[in-house]
């Protein structure tokens, strides 16, 4: 897959409108042959804990359909590739989500998953903290925070976690790690009452709206900006005290940002990191490479001119970002065009 870097997100959402004209021009040639599709190298597993009363296990049945219907649906994961770990009261409708079945599911996927695949880890349910550990709740013992983390430290691939319970703040600290996306509902572990963030993350995951930049897939980054706005909108709206604050980590740094947090380091990776297939990346095209050479060419021709901006003159560098802005949008949907 092709990193997009922090910048293509702010200049796609600043200059839109001409963007927008650019991907309207006339179409490029038909689309070239394409050799058989790769192996998908995405993968999901979402575990919907110990419920804690039948409204819940409703709530969390429900999520667990949405997950599943978008992963498929809008992002075209293959269904065999989606573990789902069910809580006490959906027995019959699959794996329960006991400690044994978690580790075992983890194994499994360590014998499948390549180096630069995509593992996407979404936990649903509840979460405690008794100021030592934090424990994700599940049908029988539970697991603690470093429980996952070494789960998670013996898969391959580019992971991303997503903890949705209050309390689960701890878990950025204790997961944050280089190469992987740590999302927690919680800015902290005080933060314990029932979070409105799964609600949120879960339509984003099925809403195309979701991709801020407009520019055809979606990102982690996107996803979990547009949670957080959903939530702070949510508590706002029934003037409420806000309860919550999610939080996000990609490189390592175990304290994290907010969303409204859009420069430094944190963010870039998980602003790379998109659920979308890559088709044209995978593509054996000869032409549709050249493509995606010249694609990557522009983005880092775009990154070193916003390393100019400080100093430069305001006119010329704007009016230079946009030819750069209109070039990509050009190549890309040319890529898009022939994949």
């Amino acid at each position: 897959m092709t990193p997009r870097a922090g910048w293509l997100t702010v200049g796609l959402a600043l200059l839109w409108p001409v963007v927008a004209a650019a991907q309207a021009l006339p179409a490029a040639a038909a689309p070239a042959a394409q050799a058989p599709a790769a192996r998908d190298s995405r993968w999901a597993i979402v575990v919907s804990g110990a419920s804690g009363g039948p409204e819940y296990a409703a709530q969390l049945a429900t999520w667990r359909q949405a997950i599943q219907a978008a992963l498929t649906s809008r992002f075209g994961f293959a269904a065999s590739q989606i573990v789902q770990l069910v809580d006490e009261t959906a027995r019959s409708a699959g794996t329960p989500a006991t400690a044994e079945n978690v580790r075992t599911a983890f194994a499994t996927l360590r014998g499948q998953v390549g180096k630069d695949d995509l593992v996407l880890v979404v936990l649903l349910g509840h979460g405690t903290f008794d100021g030592q550990a934090a424990k994700f709740n599940l049908v029988g013992p539970d697991l603690t925070a470093a429980d996952w983390g070494a789960m998670l430290g013996a898969l391959p691939g580019r992971q991303v976690i997503v903890n949705t319970t209050e309390a689960s703040a701890p878990f950025l600290e204790a997961l944050a790690a280089r190469g992987r996306v740590v999302i927690t509902a919680t800015e902290t572990a005080a933060q314990r009452y029932a979070t409105v963030f799964p609600e949120y993350f879960v339509k984003a995951l099925g809403d195309v709206q979701s991709d801020l930049d407009k520019n055809g897939r979606t990102s982690i980054w996107e996803l979990f900006a547009s949670s957080s706005t959903a939530v702070a909108r949510h508590y706002s709206e029934r003037a409420q005290l806000t309860t919550e604050r999610a939080m996000l980590s990609d490189t390592g740094d175990k304290a994290g940002v907010q969303a409204s947090v859009t420069t430094g380091p944190i963010g870039a990776m998980a602003r790379a990191f998109y659920l979308d297939r890559d088709v044209a990346s995978e593509s054996t095209d000869p032409a549709v490479r050249a493509l995606i050479e010249r694609r990557r060419a522009l983005e880092s021709e775009a990154e070193a001119h916003i390393q100019k901006k400080p100093g430069a003159d305001p006119a010329a560098w704007a009016a230079e970002f946009e030819r750069l802005m209109i070039e990509l949008a050009r190549v890309s949907r040319e890529i898009r065009q022939r994949s």
